[in-house]
């Protein structure tokens, strides 16, 4: 078509790229449209996810635009496929606003996932430079922290999911954290979509889930806990939820990743402030990590989410009902 530049040609393939330690390094996974060559279909990523549009337009000579442009370096065939080809691209770490999720995003997978020149595209793995990792607060705790909290040394944690997720009462709900927790289970949480419906608004279930804690510690003599979910539907609400947590006596609260990249960095500079550890559910995950052609892979979501500051997520498990992958675990 007239005035169409190949993504290649237009500086952003570059084979004899020199990666500098300060750059965000990107691994994707592309299968190419049918005839599109793969090294262009690279180049298009790199474009795309950073300063192109489909031509040259005279504002490029407005900036640096060979310092910006994201660079495809190299192009490696994906072993046992016939189609798809590992790309590694380079990005400028200016590209980025410090400290900003959203913004890394925007980027990286904000537009180029929709991109004709691929007909399906996965974003690997990520290399995050020191100098950009460090405007995150990362995750206030470490198991170490949380070993002191419950005071429990040289055994695993031993957690469960409290079942029926929806229907019980918040008195039959504290019931089963008390009756788990004394039973040997050192946790308890809530399930994803544990928020605040009719038959148990929030409130009432805190305030039953503290009681079943400290009945179940009293008889067992052990600091227990229960992941209280404050998700909800503004930010408004999580911190009102979050706040009262911590007044009835909650060590720990927990998100769901629906609430999006925001929210999340928002909640754990809040759970920071106020000395909570924060738990994440990876709900909603699997409807872009669990294809392995197209979408992210559930490694890339783990190092988002520590940058966010969330204290553990959620990995899924290899055995029962739900896909899990034993080596991504």
């Amino acid at each position: 078509e007239s005035g169409v530049i190949p993504y290649a040609k237009m500086g952003y393939w570059d084979a004899a790229y020199a990666v500098k330690n300060t750059d965000v390094l990107a691994l994707f996974r592309i299968t190419p449209q049918p005839g599109v060559d793969p090294v262009e279909a690279a180049a298009a990523v790199a474009g795309e996810s950073s300063t192109a549009t489909w031509t040259v337009v005279w504002t490029d000579l407005l900036t640096a635009c060979d310092r910006y442009r994201a660079k495809a370096y190299r192009v490696d065939p994906v072993p046992n496929t016939t189609d798809q080809y590992f790309a590694f691209i380079a990005y400028e770490c200016d590209l980025f606003e410090e400290g900003s999720l959203a913004n890394l995003t925007a980027s990286i997978i904000g537009n180029v996932f929709g991109f004709k020149a691929v007909s399906a595209l996965r974003l690997e793995d990520m290399r995050i430079p020191h100098s950009y990792l460090k405007t995150f607060q990362g995750p206030a705790t470490g198991v170490i922290v949380e070993r002191e909290r419950l005071n429990k040394y040289g055994i695993p944690l031993l957690g469960a999911t409290v079942k029926p997720k929806l229907g019980l009462s918040g008195k039959n709900y504290g019931r089963v954290v008390y009756e788990g927790l004394k039973g040997g289970l050192d946790f308890l949480k809530d399930d994803e979509n544990i928020n605040s419906q009719p038959f148990m608004r929030w409130r009432e279930r805190f305030l039953y889930c503290m009681e079943g804690i400290n009945r179940a510690s009293a008889a067992t003599g052990e600091t227990k806990g229960s992941y209280l979910n404050i998700t909800a539907g503004t930010m408004e609400e999580v911190y009102k939820r979050a706040e009262y947590a911590k007044t009835v006596g909650s060590i720990v609260v927990m998100i769901d990743l629906v609430m999006g990249y925001t929210a999340i960095q928002s909640a754990a500079i809040w759970a920071r402030d106020n000395d909570l550890i924060l738990h994440l559910h990876r709900a909603g995950n699997s409807t872009y990590a669990r294809q392995k052609n197209h979408g992210i892979n559930f490694r890339v979501i783990c190092k988002w989410m520590r940058m966010c500051g969330v204290d553990h997520i959620h990995a899924g498990t290899v055995v029962g009902k739900l896909e899990g992958d034993p080596l991504m675990i």
